[in-house]
């Protein structure tokens, strides 16, 4: 071709060279193995952005609360202050405003007392004499001088504790805003935390990731939890057995006020908070629908059913049994499983791997029902397309569930619901409360 000798030198061998299924294949390939990757990365990149939106939703939402709180605190002593003020002012005047008008009241006596003795002619002496006496009264009467203006108002100390609120608050807004503009901020410590401790999870002697789906239940138990129901988180239509037994009943019970009380689920919540480390704990469920897992400390317990029942929100995530099916349920989705009733039920939390595990016991041994854990990245194009929606529900969000502190959670949803804690063997007594 005439064309041919325009062409640069090292095009023309290229093309030569290049022609042959050898290079081809090889040129292919490469470009197949750079798409693998980049869709790996691509959908590690989703899962990045996704959880910084949904974690920086979560935050200002928290945000907004503890501002109208703080909003709410503000305008309550300014209610307070307020009133202060009028009642001071109201005392004060009470007292001055009576000294004034019994001193006006004396001195329009002894104005027309005086009047009436000028108009008495000399000559009536009798008459003199009456109207000198009248003003002699006139003047006897009253209390004296007022007793002049007070050496305090009171009231005007207010002026005094508003400033000092007013600079407390402006230091500790300026204190704060430089905690949060300083470098070493928490969220990219977290989101550091995500790939690091993903690396690691293989290298975690307390993993159970490797585990086949039936293993001993003596394995679990060196990571024995004791969980002690807290009254103080209970639904007024749960009744506590002890620390232990829970069942819903129909008739409220008359419970103590409290801030971490549920007040529209019929939930409640272990003791003490875990933050690090294994724990496992057992479940029976005696009878009715019965929801157990995790949920975070700071949860707040007003939040109504839709969104405060456990595992309908990105703070919590369960196992139910609905009487008829087990499935699990985190941030709103649910994914059925297919595995028969079990009465107990074994829970396995795992803060290195961020991972949580639900486990039917039988007869000494576990069944896995469902590992809940975000999924590390592929190299595969179709990673995105292929995966679940409950899957990509936990890539995109369960991570964040770790960066809190967590509490054993039971939700019974129905009327005849009815739970226990499991016991445990006696020979892990001394390690159940090593943490």
């Amino acid at each position: 071709m005439p064309s041919e000798q325009h062409l640069p030198h090292s095009l023309c061998l290229y093309l030569t060279e290049g022609s042959s299924p050898a290079e081809q294949s090889k040129v292919l390939s490469a470009v197949e193995d750079r798409m693998d990757e980049l869709g790996a990365s691509i959908a590690q990149s989703r899962r990045t952005v996704a959880l910084i939106k949904s974690a920086a939703l979560a935050e200002r939402e928290r945000v907004s609360r503890l501002f109208a709180e703080a909003a709410a605190i503000l305008q309550g002593f300014q209610t307070e202050v307020l009133g202060f003020i009028e009642e001071g002012e109201a005392t004060m005047l009470g007292r001055s405003q009576g000294d004034l008008r019994r001193q006006e009241e004396q001195r329009s006596r002894l104005s027309r007392a005086r009047h009436n003795l000028g108009q008495v002619p000399e000559a009536d002496s009798v008459s003199f004499l009456q109207g000198l006496l009248a003003l002699r009264l006139a003047l006897e009467e009253g209390c004296g001088p007022g007793t002049g203006p007070p050496r305090e108002l009171s009231f005007t100390k207010s002026s005094q504790a508003v400033r000092a609120v007013r600079e407390v608050l402006t230091e500790a807004c300026a204190s704060q805003g430089e905690r949060l503009r300083g470098p070493g901020g928490e969220e990219e410590e977290d989101l550091r935390k995500l790939g690091t401790e993903a690396d690691a999870e293989s290298r975690d002697p307390d993993s159970t990731n490797n585990l086949e789906s039936e293993a001993p239940r003596d394995y679990f138990l060196k990571f024995a939890y004791i969980v002690d129901l807290d009254s103080d988180t209970a639904d007024k239509y749960l009744q506590l057995f002890g620390t232990k037994g829970v069942k819903r009943v129909l008739c409220p019970i008359n419970y103590p006020e409290s801030p971490t009380r549920f007040t529209h689920c019929e939930q409640v919540l272990g003791e003490g908070a875990l933050d690090r480390g294994t724990y496992y704990w057992e479940v029976e469920i005696i009878e009715g629908w019965v929801s157990v897992g995790v949920m975070a400390e700071d949860f707040s317990p007003q939040e109504p059913y839709d969104r405060g029942r456990l595992g309908r929100n990105a703070h919590s995530c369960c196992l139910q049994w609905n009487g008829r099916s087990f499935s699990v349920w985190f941030h709103g989705l649910e994914a059925p499983l297919p595995h028969p009733f079990s009465p107990t039920v074994g829970i396995c939390l795992e803060y290195a791997n961020r991972a949580l595990a639900f486990y039917a016991v039988r007869d000494g041994k576990m069944s896995l029902l469902r590992r809940l854990k975000a999924s590390r990245a592929r190299r595969s194009s179709t990673l995105a397309s292929s995966i679940e929606p409950f899957q990509s529900r936990l890539d995109s969000h369960f991570a964040g569930l770790f960066t809190r502190r967590l509490k054993p959670a039971f939700f019974l949803e129905s009327v005849d619901a009815h739970l226990q804690i499991g016991p445990l063997k006696k020979s892990c007594i001394s390690v159940l409360k090593r943490r």
